[in-house]
């Protein structure tokens, strides 16, 4: 593989993106395809959320992570007694609706 220096003059010449040199156009595609979803997805709210997620020390963001998958498992699965029951801290309802 050519060093960083060499494959962006070699950019240049070819008129490409060094990450397409090194990595595949491919993984480019996926990349610039993810940036879009998430820019497209996050507006403020959702931004400001983020960022005070990411000031949180570990144990928080597990919890928080935790209970944001089960709503959109949640979600998913068309259980809205599920979400309202997390809500509520009735986690004998969860269970039972899990079991079902």
């Amino acid at each position: 593989m050519p060093t960083q220096d060499k494959l962006l003059v070699l950019s240049e010449v070819l008129h490409v993106d060094p990450q397409v040199l090194r990595f595949g156009s491919k993984v480019l595609h996926e990349v610039r395809e993810r940036d879009e979803r998430w820019a497209q997805g996050a507006g403020y709210l959702e931004r400001e959320t983020f960022d005070a997620f990411l000031k949180l020390p570990p144990p928080q963001r597990k919890l928080i992570r935790e209970t944001i998958l089960l709503f959109e498992r949640a979600n998913a699965a068309g259980a809205v007694a599920v979400a309202n029951a997390v809500i509520r801290g009735e986690p004998d309802a969860i269970a039972e609706t899990a079991e079902d």
